[in-house]
């Protein structure tokens, strides 16, 4: 018996670590202008965050960052969401991002991961790679690569988060 009460104890010590919530990693970023900034801060804003990491060189990346565009505005007004473009581009490449986001018109916060340091800490292998953060911070949902149709996937993860 005792026994017993000691592997459900450790089962539910190991379902409760399971269930702790993610975060984004502490991790700086540039932004176009040139000022650092933390990841975790992109969490903390009170309001539904897509993170969408992406390069110039990925034409998956830009095909979602353009679909994304064509509803955005709807996304801002119905449900609050802000959407944070994390270029991955390396220093021979970052300074293709201000022409490639002025030309697409993207109206996205745009940020830059040079050196790599938050696609590191969040283990991020390629791109395109999306979170999306809850009103808290947590990270509720990832998704690896484009498929059209997959921004329609994502909006209905935002709006379950708005029924909450």
């Amino acid at each position: 018996m005792k026994r017993t009460l000691v592997v459900i104890a450790g089962l539910l010590l190991s379902i409760a670590g399971y269930s702790q919530t993610k975060t984004l990693p502490s991790a700086n970023l540039k932004t176009l202008e040139g000022q650092t900034l933390n990841a975790q801060e992109l969490g903390k804003t009170g309001k539904i965050t897509v993170i969408s990491f992406w390069a110039t060189w990925c034409s998956p990346c830009k095909k979602e960052l353009d679909a994304i565009s064509e509803i955005y505005e709807d996304w801002q007004k119905n449900y609050g969401v802000e959407l944070v473009a994390i270029s991955t581009d390396d220093a021979r490449t970052v300074a293709k991002v201000p022409g490639v986001v002025s030309t697409k018109g993207w109206k996205y916060r745009i940020l830059l991961d040079t050196a790599k340091e938050l696609s590191i800490a969040a283990n991020i292998q390629s791109v395109p790679y999306t979170f999306l953060l809850d009103q808290n911070g947590n990270i509720v949902f990832e998704h690896i690569g484009y498929a059209p149709g997959d921004e329609d996937e994502l909006e209905e993860q935002i709006a379950k988060l708005v029924k909450k």
